[in-house]
């Protein structure tokens, strides 16, 4: 596993994961996994089928929610990610090849309910340079404004306290 970069206290990200890192993300005191890999990005990848179990079996939540470049701010991943970060207890580790995708998606959740200053300030404190995506972040505030209803309240943090899983998915 590589290093992991915690943006909050409560939500960290980090690169390629195995099936055997799970137990010492559980170590590390982390309750939930979030994959934001798609499935055969990359010969020998660890797929969410493996990975599923994999976490349960290190007492960990599991969700996947895959991003490619093309697809980071759409709303079903943007809206996935913001729906994990309302339901899953943390700390949360999101995954992909080099966390940055899970930052930058992180960061699109984040901006529907909180200031996109305040999202790049928490960025920029995690060594993440991303201030060139401020006109993408402003565009999911926007959405925020224009469909209140749609998004569900948060914790200030970005995490509430009820572990639940979806797709069809829980913890074993």
């Amino acid at each position: 596993m590589q290093d992991i970069v915690y943006i909050t206290p409560n939500f960290a990200v980090t690169g390629s994961i195995d099936a055997d890192d799970f137990a010492r993300i559980a170590e590390l005191g982390f309750k939930a996994v979030i994959n934001n890999r798609p499935d055969g990005e990359e010969d020998g990848q660890l797929s969410g089928q493996t990975a599923a179990p994999a976490s349960w079996r290190a007492g960990l939540i599991y969700r996947h929610i895959p991003v490619n470049k093309l697809e980071m701010f759409t709303d079903p991943v943007v809206g996935a990610m913001h729906e994990a970060l309302a339901e899953l207890d943390g700390p949360v580790l999101a995954h992909c090849k080099s966390g940055i995708r899970s930052a930058i998606v992180w960061a699109a959740a984040r901006s529907r309910t909180q200031s996109v200053d305040d999202v790049l300030a928490a960025l920029e404190k995690a060594e993440f340079d991303l201030d060139f995506l401020r006109d993408d972040l402003e565009q999911q505030a926007d959405r925020a404004r224009w469909m209140p209803a749609a998004l569900p309240a948060t914790a200030a943090d970005g995490l509430a306290t009820n572990g639940a899983a979806t797709n069809g998915l829980a913890a074993a």
